[in-house]
């Protein structure tokens, strides 16, 4: 298991704001999925200048969100960062005390939805390129529970348990070099209360 903070709580505006940016939030996710990587590399990825990925990395860096990490190359020009944590929470109720605080929070979480959704429309648009295997394995699901605040708050915590443990799986076949067969997966939950 990582030495690094497991899930760092973003509970002020300055931080939630410098995250909640299309761009530093895609680079964000790419270091997480990475786990370290330059700002050429960085910029393949996203298509964009390598000077206006370092400048939004720093950015990232300015508010402890990402920390430079030790050289993976022999080119000492090379500055390579990695995620400051092993993911971030952001929680309603940190945001709620003020307008601006909960706006921020809003448009932050419909920047998170919309970029997972692109993900997921990705996916789809690529699926005949996956193979059978893959399609067979991924999941799209939709299930209307009946709970109160509680009992999601505890299926929420049970869910994050259960990540965790394949997350841990994963990470521990990646360092013994069982790589084969093994891609990145983006597992989204949304779980909120609604009326018809």
């Amino acid at each position: 298991m990582s030495s690094k903070e497991r899930n760092r709580r973003i509970t002020d505006l300055g931080t939630l704001k410098a995250l909640a940016h299309p761009l530093r939030m895609r680079l964000y996710r790419g270091l997480l999925v990475a786990r370290a990587a330059t700002a050429s590399q960085l910029a393949e990825q996203v298509d964009e200048a390598v000077s206006l990925v370092s400048y939004h990395l720093r950015r990232l860096a300015e508010f402890g969100l990402i920390e430079e990490a030790e050289p993976r190359s022999a080119d000492s020009r090379e500055r390579w960062w990695e995620p400051a944590s092993d993911g971030v929470s952001i929680r309603d109720e940190d945001f709620r005390d003020a307008p601006e605080k909960a706006a921020a929070h809003t448009a932050a979480s419909r920047l998170f939805f919309e970029q997972r959704a692109e993900m997921y429309r990705s996916f789809l648009d690529q699926r005949a390129h996956w193979g059978p295997e893959w399609n067979r394995s991924a999941e799209s699901m939709e299930t209307m529970l009946r709970l109160t605040p509680e009992e999601l708050l505890d299926m929420d915590r049970e869910m994050q348990a259960l990540f965790r443990r394949w997350e841990e799986r994963g990470r521990a076949a990646d360092e013994a070099g069982d790589t084969d067969g093994r891609e990145n997966v983006a597992v989204h939950a949304y779980a909120f209360p609604f009326r018809l």
